[in-house]
């Protein structure tokens, strides 16, 4: 489970992160990632729509992009905020490619954010 202080909470948050950060688009997802400053910590949120399909695999998907990004916080670098939106399909991807998907679309947001 990620920490309180590494989690987008705020909807302005949200909203920032969306209208004014870097979208990388992956097969299955795309990653918003924009930088606050680096003494921050860096802080990761999901946009998880109904369009994945009904609340198991809604949580699903979110429980799977909470555990990938609880990985990533302890060797990423600080200070970004990071908001992710699965796309359908999301649910039938396997761990191991669900994982480098999103991995290098943090990595790819944060080298230009």
């Amino acid at each position: 489970m990620l920490a309180r202080v590494n989690r987008v909470t705020r909807p302005d948050d949200f909203r920032a992160v969306l209208r004014r950060g870097r979208r990388v688009a992956t097969a299955h997802s795309i990653v918003h990632v924009i930088a606050r400053g680096e003494g921050e910590p860096t802080r990761f949120g999901f946009i998880v729509t109904k369009k994945l399909g009904g609340a198991v695999t809604r949580n699903l998907v979110r429980r799977r992009l909470r555990a990938i990004c609880f990985e990533y916080v302890r060797q990423a670098p600080t200070g970004s905020d990071v908001v992710i939106r699965p796309l359908p399909g999301c649910d039938a991807v396997d761990w191991v490619s669900l994982h480098n998907e999103i991995s290098q679309g943090i990595v790819k947001g944060t080298a230009h954010a």
